[in-house]
């Protein structure tokens, strides 16, 4: 039977790659103040104080890698594509374009008064993202859109998994206004869960 979501894959890829490639230009050359020393050890000071930059990029590159990752195996499952799959699709790829922004506004105030402020923000747009997947997930995984040949075990499982995210994904920002590193922890959790998991749903 002739699969039919060659196009709708192709812009999904161009997205995604732009946006995880977005992700870097939070690191920053560190510059030293005027009359501030320029030697090493200066320099090496300045590299650690930027760790919410790499907090951040690490926790974004990788939870949007892993949706890639998922993204794929998903439309691997599916024969065709209806105007409801493409409009969810269309949400998620809309939130995942977003990434860069509550990504850079955690890096600049994660060692700051204001990082609760940061980490709600970015917690709430996972909570959202979370949402736009599932739902897409859900309008794929139709009959009449998946392949008669899928693997059903491999259908539950995703569904299963990613009941997970937006509950979790709600915890991070309640956690945000009393611990900003709990809620971070919990983004970087969820992202090392999926990509545990991520072997048996490709493989199956």
């Amino acid at each position: 039977m002739e699969k039919e979501t060659g196009r709708l894959e192709a812009f999904s890829d161009g997205v995604f790659a732009i946006a995880i490639t977005l992700l870097v230009l939070e690191l920053k050359v560190p510059h030293q103040a005027n009359g501030e020393a320029v030697n090493s050890a200066a320099l090496r000071s300045s590299l650690l104080r930027q760790w919410p930059s790499y907090l951040a990029l690490a926790t974004s590159f990788f939870t949007v890698l892993i949706m890639w990752v998922h993204h794929h195996t998903i439309f691997k499952l599916v024969r065709r594509a209806d105007a409801r799959l493409l409009f969810a699709n269309g949400l998620l790829l809309l939130l995942v374009s977003v990434v860069p922004f509550p990504t850079a506004v955690v890096a600049e105030y994660l060692a700051t008064p204001a990082a609760s402020a940061a980490c709600e923000l970015y917690a709430l747009v996972f909570v959202l993202i979370s949402l736009a997947f599932y739902l897409t997930m859900w309008f794929a995984f139709r009959e009449s859109t998946l392949n008669p040949d899928a693997s059903r075990k491999t259908v539950e499982r995703f569904r299963r998994d990613y009941k997970l995210g937006p509950p979790l994904y709600t915890s991070a920002v309640i956690a945000a206004p009393f611990s900003p590193l709990l809620s971070m922890g919990i983004c970087t959790a969820l992202w090392i869960f999926w990509a545990i998991t991520t072997g048996d749903c490709v493989e199956d």
